[in-house]
């Protein structure tokens, strides 16, 4: 069997069994992690000296339209109302298969060199089934840990659809592709939800895919479409529960914030989209009030970038930056201040792989869990000195710190350079598939682009954006 052993690194397992390390040594063994501790002693392995690193899980991704990469920087100045009319109305529908499979792929190579091990693909574009067939395709082929979300065609998600979703094919993806739950990627059902459909097509959709044993994530509580109690409608047809994720929350009230929490929900937050088009504030402190500990995720790449890193930031700086504001407002002192570095990590790991139901496999560098992990070097002028671990982690890092990337015990990334992959035929590939979609869509990719404003299923006056 083959083994790696990393010697002498700053460990930051995320298994509060086991706790944190600035010198200790971690055991690979195939696809698992079978030991985290100082001085291991002589092991047959290859070697891999950890000083000057800090060696902690992957990052956990629990919501990313990752089919929108090739729309990268694209809706950077737009409104959420002009995400749906341009990525919607213009975009979506004009997609091929072979669209969907390079977006996935280098995509999901994209959050590899980030060190995002585990991502939940929130694939809400599937308009016959070779683009769900591509779309699982570039997701294997790119060799991360995966959930593949199935969402809808494009053109049944404009609000309030009516539209049923094609059920057929659902099945058909989970038989054929995900029969077993135990492969790399594995599946779950990207849901309308009441706010982009109808109650009595939510609860059929709710039903069917729990009758599939899929677990469940939809978006509640953001911006506009978020403000008619999407959680509060479910709970009046009994379809909250276990396994189901809601995504961002920005504009959900207590009481649907205590529902989420009694039902065994769980909470993704994406806070620089959130803050960016519209959203909301971020609903961090509203999960915590009942118990939830959020996930993190970077939702779309058409205006925000595709690190965790960043994204660790934002989140943190706007949660805080609402209690101090309130603080402020009341002339009072705030100490301590609200979410620490360590809550922040576990977000980004541990807590994200529960919502993506992966908690078993990875999310800590736990014995027996699959060595899925990152090696940061802090060789580097924005980490040394490492005076808190923890806090060089997710106050200073970024991409160029990541030396390494293992998924199932598999290096993916190392010496800072994804394994065996082309950057340059990449582009090439990629920029001609941007090419021809934009071609078909008869718009610039000059950064003036500002579609229409789509406020369908909204009380938004339309004479103000006409």
């Amino acid at each position: 069997m083959d083994r790696t052993i990393i010697r002498n690194a700053i460990v930051l397992s995320m298994d509060s069994t086991i706790g944190e390390h600035l010198d200790c040594d971690v055991l690979i063994e195939g696809t698992k992690i079978v030991a985290v501790q100082p001085n291991l002693g002589p092991v047959d392995a290859l070697e891999i000296d950890g000083r000057d690193s800090i060696v902690m899980p992957g990052f956990v991704d629990t919501h990313r339209h990752t089919w929108q990469c090739l729309l990268r920087n694209t809706a950077t100045d737009w409104s959420l109302a002009q995400y749906f009319g341009g990525v919607r109305g213009v975009m979506g529908e004009l997609y091929t298969p072979d669209d969907m499979y390079v977006a996935n792929y280098i995509g999901s190579l994209e959050a590899l060199d980030a060190g995002i091990t585990t991502m939940v693909d929130w694939s809400h574009n599937n308009n016959s089934p070779d683009h769900a067939d591509m779309a699982i395709k570039g997701l294997r082929d790119a060799g991360l840990r995966a959930v593949f979300g199935y969402g809808n065609a494009n053109r049944e998600w404009f609000p309030i659809s009516n539209l049923p979703t094609d059920f057929a094919d659902v099945a058909r993806v989970r038989k054929q592709h995900f029969s077993s739950d135990d492969g790399l990627v594995t599946m779950a059902f990207a849901a309308r939800g009441p706010q982009f459909a109808t109650m009595e097509q939510t609860e059929i959709d709710f039903r069917r895919a729990r009758a599939l044993d899929l677990p469940i994530t939809l978006h509640a509580g953001d911006g506009l479409w978020g403000l008619d109690h999407p959680i509060d409608q479910l709970n009046a047809k009994g379809l909250l529960g276990p396994r189901t994720t809601y995504v961002h929350c920005c504009t959900l009230s207590d009481h649907e914030f205590k529902l989420m929490a009694e039902s065994g929900g769980s909470a993704s937050l994406s806070a620089e989209v959130e803050l960016n088009m519209g959203h909301g504030n971020p609903a961090t402190l509203g999960c915590l009030k009942y118990g939830l500990r959020p996930s993190i995720s970077i939702d779309v790449c058409t205006s925000v970038g595709g690190d965790m890193f960043t994204q660790i930031r934002v989140l943190m700086a706007a949660s805080r930056g609402v209690v101090n504001a309130e603080a402020l407002r009341d002339r009072k002192l705030l100490d301590p201040v609200p979410l620490t570095a360590r809550d922040m990590l576990d977000f980004a790991t541990l807590q994200g792989a529960k919502t993506a139901n992966l908690d078993h496999r990875t999310g800590s560098l736990t014995p027996g869990k699959d060595a899925d992990l990152i090696i940061l070097d802090t060789n580097a002028l924005n980490m040394f000195p490492v005076n808190n671990p923890v806090g060089a982690v997710v106050s200073d890092a970024h991409i160029g710190n990541i030396d390494s990337v293992f998924v199932r015990g598999r290096a993916v990334k190392r010496h800072g350079k994804l394994v065996d992959v082309d950057i340059k035929a990449l582009r090439r590939r990629m920029e001609s598939t941007v090419e021809g979609l934009f071609e078909r869509a008869g718009v610039a990719r000059d950064g003036n682009w500002l579609p229409k404003p789509y406020v369908g299923g909204t009380d938004a006056d339309v004479s103000d954006i006409d």
